[in-house]
């Protein structure tokens, strides 16, 4: 555990090596991730610039190296390197947009568009010419997308057997990007 939510936020964090998952619980303990993040992610800066607690939790959900920031010394070096601000507001700015699919996603799309919308996000972060590698464990990803494990292995079947993909074990390959894109907007 890195981080719990409602602990201060006296810095925040990058990503060196590792990879991190954000996330919230619900009363009842379950738990909703918002993000995974790799090397060169930071995270929990939010909180930093607003002068208070971290809202969700974050935990290393591999062996992990990070680089804490604290606070007032980043505020200070951030005061005095404008192109630096400019780079955090449009990091910010990012993340806010990834928000906001991620929304749409949870609140208007069923789970074979939302799964469908991941791995075309996946295919073009990871730039490999149509294959994917899920980069967290099939549990994780129903959680991300808001569903159960049994239910995403019931719609990897569903999008393999229509022709949209092929999947082997964590590697996915896009066989129909175009009907896998309208497969998302559905």
């Amino acid at each position: 555990m890195i981080f719990s939510e409602g602990d201060p936020a006296n810095g925040f964090y990058i990503v060196e090596t590792g990879k991190v998952k954000i996330f919230k619980l619900s009363f009842e303990g379950k738990e909703q991730i918002l993000h995974i993040y790799g090397p060169g992610n930071p995270f929990g800066e939010v909180p930093v610039f607003e002068g208070k607690s971290f809202p969700a939790y974050a935990t290393a959900i591999k062996d992990s190296n990070l680089i804490f920031l604290e606070r007032d010394r980043f505020v200070k070096v951030l005061s005095q390197t404008p192109s630096l601000a400019m780079t955090m507001l449009g990091m910010l700015s990012r993340k806010l947009r990834e928000f906001t699919v991620q929304i749409e996603n949870l609140s208007l799309k069923e789970v074979p568009a939302r799964l469908a919308s991941y791995i075309l996000t996946l295919s073009e972060e990871q730039e490999n010419g149509g294959k994917v590698t899920l980069p967290l464990s099939k549990a994780q990803l129903a959680n991300l997308i808001g569903t159960t494990p049994e239910t995403l292995s019931r719609m990897l079947k569903k999008l393999s057997d229509e022709g949209f993909i092929s999947v082997q074990a964590r590697e996915i390959s896009i066989l129909d990007a175009e009907g896998l894109s309208d497969y998302s907007e559905a």
